[in-house]
């Protein structure tokens, strides 16, 4: 018997797979505990228009991401701190800053996590910050330390 399965069952299919199962067990586990469904043409023809919807859906999110980082990449955020000799900073940048002087001056948020910043900086200058805006687009902050 062919079914659809709404949620991942460990050992059989993941949600929204189409699978052959025996008929005992998908009337009397799969059907009766809500885990699968029929696999009908009206069934089929419902999922598949979701699966569509979905992946529209995450083109739209993409293509966002690609927006941002097109607008990321014409910005300079600059970060006033005290410095001492060499242009040493007295303490460092983290992604947390970085993320909150984007949101104060330019109106973007941009989860902290999401900035990649391998050790936080703790010099006066400019540095190329990347910034992972989705899986598969990878952006770049221009961020000025300048000495208060």
């Amino acid at each position: 018997m062919k079914v659809i399965f709404t949620q991942d069952v460990k050992g059989k299919g993941k949600q929204g797979e189409v699978k052959d199962v025996s008929e005992g067990y998908a009337r009397n586990y799969l059907l009766k505990n809500k885990l699968a469904i029929e696999a009908t043409p009206g069934n089929l023809n419902a999922l598949k228009a979701k699966q569509n919807k979905e992946q529209r859906r995450e083109e739209e999110i993409v293509e966002e991401a690609k927006q941002l980082k097109e607008q990321l990449t014409k910005i300079e955020v600059e970060l006033k701190t005290k410095a001492g000799e060499n242009g040493r900073l007295f303490g460092s940048i983290t992604s947390k800053h970085i993320a909150d002087q984007l949101a104060k001056s330019y109106k973007i948020k941009i989860d902290r996590r999401k900035i990649e910043l391998d050790e936080p900086i703790r010099s006066l200058g400019y540095t190329n910050v990347p910034v992972k805006l989705h899986p598969d687009v990878l952006g770049e902050i221009k961020v000025h330390v300048v000495q208060a």
